[in-house]
C-alpha cells in the first residue's frame, strides 16, 4: 500500500500541476483578467501571473525525480494548503464572492466541490509525506 501511495500521489500531483500551469499559460490574458478580479492588488496579481504557472511546472518537475520528489511533495502539499485556505476564506465570505482563477475543468467546480477537491489532494500529500518519513525512520533504526 505504501508503494502505491508513493507512486500515485506524486503522479496525480504532476498531472494536476501540469494541467493547471498549461491552462494558465495557454490563455495568459484570461488568467491575468481572473487574477485582477481577486481580492489583492494588481501588483500582486502581476507577480502571481508568472509565479503560479512557473511554480506549478517546477513542482511537477521536482516530483518526476527521486532525488527531488520528497521536497517536491512537501512544497506541493504546502501549495495545496495555501489554495485550500484561500478557498476556505472565500466560503467563509472573508472577501465576498470572488471568481476562480483556475482553468479548465476546475473552473466549472462550485466552491464547495473545489474545496473538497483541494482537501483530497492536501490529505493525499500529507499521507505520502507521513509514510515517507515513517519509512525513513525505520530505515535509520535498521542501521543502528
Amino acid at each position: 500500500m505504501k508503494k502505491i501511495i508513493h507512486t500515485i500521489v506524486p503522479f496525480l500531483l504532476i498531472i494536476l500541476f501540469t494541467y493547471a500551469a498549461a491552462s494558465k499559460l495557454m490563455d495568459v490574458n484570461r488568467f491575468r483578467s481572473q487574477l485582477y478580479l481577486q481580492p489583492f492588488s494588481h501588483g500582486i496579481a502581476d507577480v502571481l501571473l508568472y509565479v503560479l504557472p512557473t511554480g506549478e511546472l517546477l513542482l511537477a518537475t521536482m516530483l518526476c525525480f527521486n532525488r527531488t520528489r520528497f521536497t517536491g511533495l512537501l512544497l506541493s502539499t504546502l501549495l495545496m494548503a495555501a489554495f485550500t485556505a484561500y478557498i476556505s476564506m472565500i466560503l467563509l465570505h472573508y472577501w465576498g464572492k470572488v471568481p476562480c482563477s483556475c482553468g479548465g475543468i476546475l473552473e466549472n467546480m462550485s466552491w464547495p466541490v473545489h474545496l473538497a477537491f483541494n482537501w483530497a489532494f492536501l490529505l493525499a500529500g500529507v499521507t505520502a509525506i507521513i509514510l515517507q518519513l515513517s519509512g525513513n525512520k525505520r530505515e535509520q533504526n535498521d542501521l543502528i
